[in-house]
């Protein structure tokens, strides 16, 4: 079999396993099961082997969603960060250094939401946290518009 069609097989499945799983349908019936084996305890005498039948399925069924899980919020994230960079892209005057940035060390996202903490403080001095600074020459470009505003303001 191609690497291709395997591929596809298991996108397939693991979205319609994702789908299924998060609906009221895989809900109730997982509701049902319980109910069912603890309607069943009696029967069996609340034995070791009827503890172990439900031990044992909520087990697997657990490592398994866990990878189902990862693998759904891995597509969902990464979806999310082409959508981000699309938008930084399409933005006249936005950096595009922020474009990939989760391929940062955890180091250099610090560094960059220091640098973002600096930036909303100027917009802070200029008593209007709605203003736009750029990531590129921040401390200029903060100079020319709080002249401007400034000036507007003086106008006013």
């Amino acid at each position: 079999m191609q690497k291709g069609k395997r591929n596809g097989l298991f996108e397939r499945f693991a979205n319609a396993a994702t789908t299924f799983t998060g609906s009221s349908i895989a809900f109730i019936s997982a509701l049902l099961i319980v109910i069912v084996w603890g309607i069943s305890g009696p029967i069996f005498k609340y034995s070791e082997t009827w503890q172990l039948v439900i031990n044992t399925g909520t087990t697997i069924i657990t490592f398994l969603m866990v990878f189902l899980i990862q693998k759904a919020q891995n597509k969902d994230g990464k979806a999310i960060q082409l959508k981000l960079n699309e938008l930084i892209a399409a933005i006249d005057g936005a950096s595009n250094r922020m474009v990939n940035i989760e391929d940062l060390t955890e180091q250099e996202l610090d560094n960059l939401h220091n640098f973002y903490a600096t930036l909303a403080k100027l917009a802070k001095k200029d008593g209007d946290i709605l203003r736009s600074h750029s990531i590129d020459a921040a401390q200029d470009i903060h100079q020319k518009k709080a002249t401007l505003y400034k000036k507007y303001r003086q106008k006013k």
